[in-house]
């Protein structure tokens, strides 16, 4: 139960965010991948640029590990400007957001992660913040409360969130921008993994780096993350460079199959196929068999195998695709019944 996951991305010791910070790409030309994003992203930075304005706030959102962190300091670079990063979480008052945000110089990126995460109280500094650079701060309380205006300098608020949906309408009508992240294709994560690699100064065969995308489950933190797993044993046990047999003796370890899925995802798939039959079933219940959050299966497991198509989501709950059987080496037998 609540199982330590090698592909969970929501967890980094230090070390592994020192090593990301000095894999992060530093420009919009070396960010690999979100070719829309990225095209569109250039052309709003630049017209801002020409007017001499700060960016329109703009929301990223999408499953972790995809790269909103590393496109908003690479927007900072391009920007030309500072960029302050803190966390929903972590702005527990409102004093705490009013002592950012009067901080920040003219053009300065807030950089929010987790955006729904942070309390209504703090929101709702956001807004006259965001709409007209101004909050008012209220001093004391009864008789000799006071309000006390706060003029900001112009800034750009970049908020990064998983679960674009708890967002409340009010805050996301007041970003100008909006950007959805997709997982990344094995070729993108092919050549992110070939940028690493030289970064660490390791070599690697096209082989081994289409091997390693191909189980990175479209997400260029995982593939660092195993890169870098190869990469230790390649400096025990190997011939002090990556090739495909050594690749696979390294994945065997993190038991991390060909399509990317590890054994709770494998699990996830059988719970549905064995104790209920393929589905359709309600995440409660997978969950309650799992003996895992409902919150780590929507977040983590959920989003993963649905872009795969090893499951759907019905009106009565989740149901394993004919994909997920045949991957598992299970015998399909279509019930179209099921779908409704």
């Amino acid at each position: 139960m609540g199982e330590e996951r090698f592909v969970d991305y929501f967890k980094e010791n230090e070390e592994e965010k020192i090593i990301n910070l000095s894999l992060r790409p530093q420009n919009l030309n070396e960010f690999i991948g979100q070719r829309n994003i990225i095209d569109s992203l250039s052309i709003a930075i630049s017209a801002a640029k020409k007017r001499n304005e700060p960016l329109e706030h703009l929301l990223l959102s999408g499953p972790p590990g995809l790269g909103k962190t590393s496109l908003a300091y690479c927007i900072a670079k391009e920007m030309q400007t500072k960029l302050t990063s803190t966390s929903g979480p972590a702005i527990e008052r409102a004093g705490d957001l009013v002592g950012i945000l009067t901080n920040l110089e003219k053009g300065d990126i807030l950089f929010i992660d987790e955006i729904h995460r942070i309390s209504k109280v703090v929101e709702e500094f956001l807004y006259p913040a965001m709409e007209n650079f101004q909050i008012d701060f209220v001093i004391d309380k009864g008789p000799y409360a006071k309000s006390v205006k706060f003029n900001l300098k112009p800034f750009t608020l970049i908020g990064a969130t998983t679960r674009k949906g708890l967002l409340s309408g009010p805050l996301r009508g007041r970003f100008g921008l909006f950007f959805d992240f997709d997982f990344y294709q094995p070729q993108d994560l092919a050549c992110i993994i070939k940028r690493s690699a030289k970064l660490l100064d390791v070599e690697i065969d096209d082989e081994s780096a289409d091997e390693i995308a191909s189980r990175s489950r479209g997400t260029p933190r995982l593939c660092n993350r195993l890169l870098r797993r190869v990469r230790d044993y390649v400096q025990v046990l190997g011939k002090g460079f990556i090739d495909l047999e050594i690749t696979h003796k390294a994945l065997e370890q993190v038991r991390i199959d060909s399509q990317g899925l590890d054994e709770l995802d494998r699990r996830y798939l059988r719970t549905i196929i064995d104790l209920h039959q393929g589905g359709p079933v309600g995440i409660e219940a997978i969950s309650a068999s799992l003996g895992e959050d409902k919150g780590t299966l929507e977040d983590v497991v959920e989003p993963y195998l649905l872009a795969k198509g090893f499951i759907i989501r019905t009106p009565r709950g989740r149901l394993a695709t004919e994909l997920a059987y045949k991957h598992l080496n299970y015998t399909y037998q279509k019930e179209t019944d099921k779908l409704f």
